[in-house]
């Protein structure tokens, strides 16, 4: 089981523990993860698992998540910051930067869908 610190940055992401649970697929990614927080008191304590998609929709169906879900709610959560009390240039930036993730992302699936491979392991 792989960890993940890349989000530590501060006293709540110190606390939460993210691993990886299974072996990278045929497309070189891994598809489950787990999100923990530990305390001494159990009922302050959670887990959270993310699973995302594993195989071609077309061979598996739909069976998880996808990077452009998990990104649309991380850019959600963003611009109710920068509408509210918490907006601020650093919350801007990473909204642009997720914003350009999402495009990049729609991109790849559209070219895909013309080629006539999405949903498959066709390259």
């Amino acid at each position: 089981m792989r960890k993940l610190s890349d989000h530590k940055v501060n006293e709540c992401n110190e606390t939460l523990e993210i691993s990886v649970l299974d072996e990278p697929g045929s497309g070189g990614a891994s598809h489950a993860y787990e999100i923990r927080h530990t305390e001494a008191d159990p009922s302050k304590s959670f887990v959270y698992w993310i699973n995302f998609q594993k195989g071609p929709i077309k061979e598996s169906g739909v069976n998880g998540i996808t990077q452009e879900a998990l990104l649309a709610i991380c850019a959600d959560r963003l611009r109710c910051f920068q509408a509210g009390l918490f907006a601020s240039r650093e919350n801007a930036v990473a909204l642009t930067h997720i914003e350009t993730a999402q495009m990049w992302l729609q991109k790849r699936t559209r070219d895909r869908l013309a080629r006539g491979v999405e949903g498959t392991h066709t390259i």
